[in-house]
């Protein structure tokens, strides 16, 4: 059976040829670039190909006679071949400028270093953060933008700062505002970050209604700024558009596919990470669909906990992207 390594040393090196030229060109691989390769006869290779192919490690397209890794296939190599790539020199240092800046806040070395990582891959990153064990409000403000907006700034004392754009109706004025604003720093300062939604409904709004006229409106779109705090905590997306210059994401159902999928915020929450490993999966394992691989990890600093994960095509380079998430965890809280 295949799961148990029952292929021979001949067949798993073509299996990783074949593998790692597909990641690199996008194209099938024929016997023919295999031969000149391995230095092999073409009945040999064509022979242990038909093997492979039998056992579902790789199979053809219907555009030409060349064979790409199924998703069976690049499974095998992750498990069993796969080995993750020695940094360069130019990777390090673009990463260790982030982890050497130590006027950074934790939050934005690991979103500036996930960045880094998807500009250097050209795959798309994504940093589930925030969702801290002890993350505690710290403060609110609030600035006007016009009559009808006004971004709350939400301050935690672990230093995380999120913007929430308010909505509110024209009615409400200014000194409104700002006497609510008032009444959540006296009242709530402190509160765990996840628990502050059930103490705005159960022990804030009583209170303002007292203070404030306007109170159901703006306790209304303070309760959906916090809720939204609490629950996308720090989602980021980097390089959402690096996967559409993928060859596999050359139509435009796909496109849409996988554009709707990163707007889809329950979706991509979902990807969070409780283990501690470095975990790959490829194509049908994954929620974003058969054409996408997705290597993900957690990260724990100071008490903050998140998750780290880049997106590619199944065609990804799995070793590279591997070695540079193992060298963020590892460089994270230095």
């Amino acid at each position: 059976m295949v799961g148990d390594g029952m292929i021979t040393k001949r067949q798993e090196e073509l299996l990783k040829l074949i593998v790692e030229e597909h990641i690199k060109t996008a194209k099938t691989v024929s016997s023919k670039s295999l031969c000149d390769i391995l230095n092999c006869s073409s009945a040999t290779i064509r022979n242990e190909m038909a093997i492979l192919e039998e056992l579902g490690l790789i199979e053809k397209t219907h555009i030409s006679s060349g064979r790409i890794p199924s998703e069976k296939g690049y499974r095998y190599y992750v498990d069993n071949i796969m080995e993750p790539k020695k940094l360069t020199g130019e990777d390090v240092l673009k990463l260790q400028t982030i982890f050497h800046n130590r006027s950074l806040m934790l939050s934005d070395v690991i979103l500036k270093s996930m960045e880094i990582v998807s500009e250097l891959t050209s795959y798309t990153s994504i940093v589930l953060g925030g969702a801290s064990k002890n993350n505690r409000l710290s403060k609110v403000e609030a600035i006007p933008i016009n009559e009808n907006r006004i971004i709350a700034i939400v301050i935690t004392d672990k230093g995380h700062v999120e913007h929430k754009n308010i909505r509110i109706e024209s009615s409400v004025s200014i000194e409104e505002v700002q006497k609510t604003i008032d009444l959540i720093n006296k009242l709530i300062v402190g509160t765990p970050i996840e628990e502050i939604s059930s103490k705005l409904e159960f022990e804030i709004k009583p209170i303002i209604s007292k203070y404030v006229t306007q109170y159901k409106t703006l306790y209304n779109a303070f309760y959906t700024a916090f809720s939204d705090f609490s629950k996308d905590s720090n989602i980021r997306i980097t390089g959402a558009s690096n996967i559409l210059k993928q060859p596999e994401f050359n139509d435009t159902n796909k496109i849409g596919d996988i554009l709707r999928k990163f707007d889809d915020r329950e979706l991509i929450r979902n990807i969070r990470e409780e283990n501690n490993g470095i975990n790959i999966h490829v194509g049908s394992e994954n929620e974003f669909g058969e054409d996408v691989g997705l290597i993900k990890t957690n990260y724990e600093v100071n008490g903050e906990v998140g998750t780290i994960a880049i997106i590619g095509p199944t065609r990804m380079e799995y070793g590279r992207v591997l070695a540079l998430l193992e060298y963020i965890k590892e460089n994270i809280g230095g």
